[in-house]
């Protein structure tokens, strides 16, 4: 099914590029979506949710329910030692991060966030051979610090910075399409992983620093704001003329 589904978006992109290409007022520029800081931030944001989502969301609640394998928490705890310390975390990263990137730049602590956010991952394999409450808590903290209050907010936050002046709605649109999307892939990579392993907690998470990895890798493709000219294509020009 997810190999089918995957084909049908392939088809669908392909159909989509050449219906904008042929039209005379598309609904996506096809300019724009060939720019570096169009792809680039795409896919960093798609490689950076299928990295970690399934990891938090997924992997680390059910580890904390497993008695055999984790501490065997209530359904009705586990979220008190995983899900709302992730969050709250993020939460108060959120404002420190937007005040460092304002100083440093950008894509600097988006960079860190995600360094950060693959070590979250990594230590997550130290915690599967100690899964105690402490552990699981230690790990939530890193990963929200990290990801949920770095990582993810400059994700967004460059999606706006990059767009340009004439059409300041399509890369955060298409952004927020990425992270949709990297959570769906996220679910079915790092799960697949997991099954195919024998229920390998380990294995999953592994999967999800590499993943993570590409992330890092692909966010040095991602244009300085400043150096990014905000010109009119040629033919956005000439329509407008």
């Amino acid at each position: 099914m997810v190999i089918i589904l995957l084909a049908i978006g392939a088809a669908s992109l392909v159909w989509f590029w050449r219906t904008e290409k042929s039209s005379p007022h598309p609904l996506m520029s096809t300019d724009l979506l060939a720019q570096r800081r169009t792809w680039a931030i795409l896919l960093t944001t798609t490689l950076t949710m299928t990295g970690v989502f399934a990891v938090m969301n997924g992997l680390v609640p059910n580890l904390a329910q497993d008695d055999v394998a984790g501490p065997g928490m209530s359904a009705g705890v586990v979220s008190w030692w995983t899900l709302t310390p992730y969050a709250l975390a993020g939460l108060l990263m959120g404002p420190v991060s937007g005040w460092l990137a304002g100083r440093v730049g950008y894509k600097i602590i988006l960079q860190i966030g995600i360094a950060g956010a693959a070590l979250s991952v990594l230590f997550g394999i130290v915690v599967v051979g100690n899964p105690t409450h402490g552990m699981l808590l230690a790990m939530s903290l890193l990963a929200g610090i990290t990801y949920a209050g770095m990582a993810n907010i400059m994700l967004g936050s460059l999606g706006v910075v990059l767009a340009p002046k004439h059409n300041q709605g399509y890369l955060p649109g298409l952004n927020g399409g990425a992270f949709n999307l990297g959570a769906g892939l996220s679910f079915t990579i790092i799960f697949a992983v997991f099954t195919a392993a024998g229920a390998s907690y380990r294995a999953g998470m592994i999967a999800g620093a590499i993943l993570l990895g590409c992330a890092f890798a692909a966010s040095f493709l991602i244009p300085k704001p400043e150096t990014v000219p905000d010109t009119l294509a040629a033919e956005d020009l000439a329509a407008r003329a």
